[in-house]
């Protein structure tokens, strides 16, 4: 009665959601008595799946094939299914990020399981099972209880804590347990380069249309500069074209959780804020000392921001 967690890679390295993962299995895992069985998809050295065991897991599960080169969520579904059959696993963790929520519904399919989507701790029960969940766009908390032998948990990022427990894990390599086929053809792969992804990013700096102008993004670019970190913005910014639709975060945009959000000239409509909840940390800047951003942000700054950001670039460069 194991706990099943699968892992992505980015070019053969696992970044901090990965390691968030594997400690919120092996937590779970302990609450019902059980291990943790790590399943990592992609070409992998052993040197770097040695590290999941730090975080908690007893066996890595490594599985390479050229069937699987590229994200085909149904192939992918139809693999991990196999796997979690012929495991036994009974809880199957995955990320709520773009590829989580991919595979999450065709797993729930092929092994008839429920699913608690975006779980924000550990389960508050095991018998019954019992998670607990964000919903109506962040605005309020839920207490799922699931009731089918199998459980799929989709973990929301940056929710939950790293826990080292330096082990030695198991690296098995392993096959296909079938010929496994997807509808989905990747022809070409264009990967962004010379600028921090916004989903990667721990850090961003967001405007609004308290920005006023496109012409005024300069000192907010140059405080994501000074801070390493990605920019973003609200609909609006993106709807006016002041901004590129990619960095459009928000309940019909980017759903992101970076360490720290700065959100400048955001008012903070429901729907924006679903989109940037999960962040651990946000810093609002708005001349509306009423604005709803403020009832989110743990720190405020009520002010002009074509005054503040400046002050703050050259802070941040003193230091």
């Amino acid at each position: 009665m194991s706990v099943l967690v699968y892992v992505e890679n980015w070019d053969g390295k696992f970044k901090k959601l990965s390691f968030e993962l594997v400690s919120f299995a092996s937590e779970t895992a302990k609450m019902m008595n059980s291990s943790v069985i790590v399943l990592s998809i992609g070409k992998v050295e052993d040197s770097e799946l040695k590290k999941l065991g730090d975080y908690g897991a007893g066996r890595v599960l490594a599985l390479e094939n050229e069937l699987l080169a590229t994200l085909d969520s149904q192939a992918y579904s139809n693999a991990i299914a196999e796997i979690v059959l012929k495991t036994g696993s009974k809880v199957v963790i995955l990320s709520n990020n773009n590829t989580g929520k991919a595979l999450a519904p065709r797993l729930s399919v092929r092994l008839k399981a429920g699913v608690g989507s975006g779980v924000s701790k550990l389960p508050l029960s095991t018998d019954p099972f019992v998670v607990y969940k964000r919903t109506y766009s962040g605005n309020a908390f839920a207490r799922v209880e699931i009731r089918s032998p199998v459980k799929i948990l989709t973990l929301a990022q940056n929710t939950f804590h790293l826990t080292e427990t330096p082990g030695n894990a198991v690296i098995e390599k392993i096959e296909l347990p079938e010929e496994i086929t997807g509808s989905t053809k990747v022809l070409d792969t264009k990967k962004q380069s010379g600028k921090i992804l916004l989903t990667d990013a721990d850090i961003v700096v967001s405007g609004g249309r308290g920005m006023k102008s496109p012409d005024n993004w300069g000192p907010l670019l140059e405080l994501a500069d000074a801070l390493g970190g990605a920019t973003a913005c609200s609909r609006p910014v993106s709807d006016e074209g002041w901004r590129p639709h990619e960095e459009h975060t928000g309940q019909t945009g980017k759903i992101i959780a970076p360490n720290l959000y700065l959100a400048v000239g955001i008012s903070g409509a429901t729907q924006h804020l679903a989109g940037v909840s999960s962040s651990k940390y946000i810093v609002a800047i708005n001349t509306d000392k009423d604005a709803p951003i403020f009832e989110a942000a743990q720190y405020g700054i009520v002010g002009d921001a074509m005054k503040v950001l400046p002050k703050l670039v050259d802070a941040l460069k003193k230091r």
